[in-house]
């Protein structure tokens, strides 16, 4: 308990010491013996570490076995080198020590934060290179975690905005593999068997398909000996083939999922950017004005502040390996769908064409950069930054540049990148409410 309210101490001062992080840290990188790739950032202010194993293993490696990488990686710390799920938890509470996993579509990754005291320190990475390297994948927990998705993606057929999403990613995304949901499907799930787990893990849990990513108090000597050891009874294995690219829509297409929600969901969007994109700083900034801005966007300022439609408007870039969607969205009264949706495609058309106005560029530019100093006030945001830069091989002096590149975009800039990367007449329509009597759009 001593090391725990510790270790809660120290999470306290990281929020309240002022200048307690670099305001741009300075990345360092090397490869394994095994030809992992490390990126390291000292932080000797706390005696803590942060630190990431990321793999290539994703859902866009589920191939038919949909649902499969999120099974995998969740069940790492189900058991391991005799160990049960309990007892590997217990093994890190007693140390201080928090575990963690987590899958998306491009990668999956375990995440380690520990003090850096010597012996709490090397026993955490031994509790946690045999998580990642010898995990057992034991038949309850496969059922266990079997049965938690399956109620998880029941519990998805009741919630509209999570229907909105799966259905556009699937009309945006087509053949490609982001178009299948990250947790698969009822029926996909209920088929995966130890086998394919196992089958999965050796395939993709290998040190060639692997990055590594620390943050913290321990140097660079201490950084590169934590790497080896962590990976070092991985196999060498392969790394993942390059997967196939993201076709641009040809048309337009429109989706209805009647739901019996009192509000309508709508979201509206297509293929947007990728991780390192030359466009990246013009969407990003230029969609801060048009509903990446909060209450300070123009979506909101139309749709809720003049108009009353929704309680938010919004729009987000969220680039990824490939080109990541860009969707805008709202929530509204099932009988306003029409004149909400024609607000938001009058809204962004009007923006394609014509942009932002320099105050709404001047205003977004200073609420951006004004932001930079939060967005990396602890180690496990800077672990973050560091996992994107090192795994989508973004520059390394990408956070000590950031605000420079903010503050380089121009309205043209804006103007020229929107009119390239988004086609009005290709834009997907998701609505998922109730059907309503008379409406324009049809299902």
């Amino acid at each position: 308990m001593l090391i725990k309210k510790t270790l809660s101490i120290v999470f306290s001062l990281l929020l309240l010491t002022n200048g307690s992080v670099q305001a741009s840290p300075t990345i360092e990188t090397w490869r394994t013996s095994s030809g992992a790739e490390v990126f390291y950032v000292y932080a000797p202010e706390l005696p803590m570490v942060d630190m990431q194993v990321v793999f290539d293993a994703g859902s866009s490696r589920d191939g038919k076995l949909l649902g499969i990488a999120a099974l995998t990686n969740g069940l790492l710390d189900q058991g391991a080198a005799g160990m049960d799920a309990d007892e590997v938890s217990k093994g890190f509470e007693s140390l201080g020590a928090i575990f963690g996993t987590n899958a998306g579509y491009d990668s999956a990754s375990v995440q380690l934060r520990s003090l850096t005291d010597g012996p709490l320190l090397l026993a955490a990475l031994d509790n946690f290179k045999k998580v990642i390297s010898t995990p057992e994948f034991p038949e309850d927990a496969i059922e266990r975690l079997r049965a938690q998705t399956l109620i998880g993606l029941q519990a998805k057929k009741q919630n509209p905005s999570a229907l909105a999403r799966d259905a556009f990613m699937n009309a945006v995304y087509q053949s490609h593999p982001y178009a299948q949901p990250s947790l698969g499907t009822e029926k996909s799930v209920a088929a995966i068997n130890r086998k394919d787990i196992e089958s999965f893990y050796k395939q993709h849990y290998v040190s060639n398909n692997a990055m590594v990513a620390i943050v913290g108090a321990v140097n660079r000597e201490q950084a590169e000996r934590i790497a080896e050891d962590v990976l070092s009874r991985l196999e060498q294995g392969q790394k993942a083939k390059t997967l196939a690219s993201v076709n641009a829509l040809e048309a337009a297409n429109e989706v209805f999922i009647e739901h019996p929600s009192a509000q309508t969901h709508i979201l509206v969007g297509q293929t947007g950017l990728k991780r390192g994109d030359p466009d990246y700083f013009p969407l990003y900034v230029g969609n801060h004005v048009l509903g990446g801005g909060g209450m300070v966007s123009r979506l909101f300022a139309e749709v809720r502040e003049k108009r009353g439609l929704s309680y938010s408007a919004y729009s987000y870039f969220s680039p990824m390996r490939f080109e990541g969607p860009f969707i805008a969205g709202l929530q509204t009264k099932t009988e306003q769908v029409d004149e909400a949706l024609s607000v938001l495609m009058e809204n962004i058309n009007r923006y394609i064409e014509i942009g932002p106005t320099e105050e709404e560029l001047i205003a977004s530019k200073k609420n951006i950069t004004g932001g930079s100093p939060l967005r990396i006030d602890s180690n496990g945001k800077i672990l973050n930054y560091v996992v994107a830069i090192g795994y989508y091989k973004l520059s390394l002096d990408y956070l000590e540049t950031f605000n420079a590149n903010v503050d380089a975009v121009t309205i043209n800039q804006i103007k020229d990148a929107f009119k390239r990367r988004l086609i009005p007449d290709k834009l997907v329509t998701v609505r998922v409410g109730a059907l309503v009597e008379g409406s324009k759009v049809r299902p």
